[in-house]
């Protein structure tokens, strides 16, 4: 192990695993799930680093542009999950959080030997996409130090987008090349270097946040109902029904003939029942509040 690995916090022995071989399995759970405990600990120490970042990225967004997950390995397939839900679940347009992973989609199943070790290859996977200055990267690594992705850091701040680090150790190699770090420290992991493990739990936590606050403040959300979810299943139809009876208190035949009379979209019959308006009526207003029904509703 180089000298840099061995000072990382992700890469030291866990004093209090040592003998996790030795347990009977029930113990064995029950350590690691009592490790896994400082993962929420982690987290909530860089909330005003996490909150600063969802400014950052809904502001990015309200002026059109996009948001890029960029990563390798766990860090990036988790990068990859975090942006597949967001269409199905808020209703956004598929192009709008990009992953990136080293490796391409190949990674996302196998590992891809020394894929992550190129700076030039997230560059020329950010250019693919036609990133610009109007988009925002999050570049995801536990150890903080993935050339792979300082390589697509660097070019998003050349080209003067914003760049946000998400890793687990402490002054990374990345944070010197990112406008804003998010930085959980889990401490070291239950097995010595396996980073998806707490590193990756606390990814997983800081990426959930990131990008169901930007839906939420981007309007997908009324109250906690995912308002802008899709219809395109019966399975979905029966969501949307659902939620338009939770928010309104209406009955199952009122609910169903008015998102019947608006193509199922939650928020317009939401609206529409509540203020007793029509389906155009109900979507002029809906757009006169950039989307958010709380506003629509105190506006009239």
């Amino acid at each position: 192990m180089n000298t840099e690995l061995s000072r990382m916090d992700t890469e030291q022995r866990n004093p209090r695993t040592m003998g996790i071989d030795t347990l009977p399995t029930l113990e064995m759970a029950a350590l690691i799930n009592s490790e896994d405990h400082r993962c929420a600990e982690a987290v909530k120490a860089v909330l005003p680093e996490i909150a600063q970042a969802i400014d950052i990225i809904y502001a990015q967004i309200q002026k059109g542009g996009r948001l890029f997950y960029c990563g390798a390995g766990t860090s990036g397939r988790l990068g990859v999950l975090d942006a597949a839900e967001c269409p199905p679940t808020y209703g956004v347009d598929p192009g709008l959080v990009v992953a990136l992973i080293a490796g391409g989609s190949t990674a996302l199943t196998t590992a891809v030997e020394h894929a992550e070790d190129h700076p030039d290859l997230g560059r020329r996977d950010l250019e693919e996409h036609a990133f610009g200055p109007g988009d925002v990267l999050v570049g995801i690594a536990a150890s903080g130090r993935t050339p792979y992705v300082i390589g697509a850091m660097d070019y998003a701040r050349e080209l003067g987008a914003p760049a946000i680090a998400l890793v687990c150790v402490r002054d990374s190699v990345l944070s010197h090349h990112a406008d804003l770090t998010i930085a959980p420290l889990p401490g070291p992991e239950v097995i010595t270097g396996s980073s998806r493990m707490k590193s990756g739990t606390c990814q997983k936590l800081v990426l959930n946040m990131i990008s169901t606050s930007v839906m939420i403040k981007s309007g997908k959300v009324y109250g906690n109902l995912m308002v802008d979810v899709k219809a395109t299943n019966e399975k979905l139809v029966h969501r949307a029904i659902s939620i338009v009876r939770q928010a309104t208190g209406a009955g199952e035949e009122e609910a169903r003939a008015a998102l019947e009379q608006c193509d199922f979209a939650c928020k317009t019959a939401i609206v529409m029942i509540l203020l007793g308006l029509d389906a155009p009526a109900a979507q002029k207003a809906l757009s006169d509040a950039n989307g958010r029904v709380a506003l629509a509703l105190a506006h009239h």
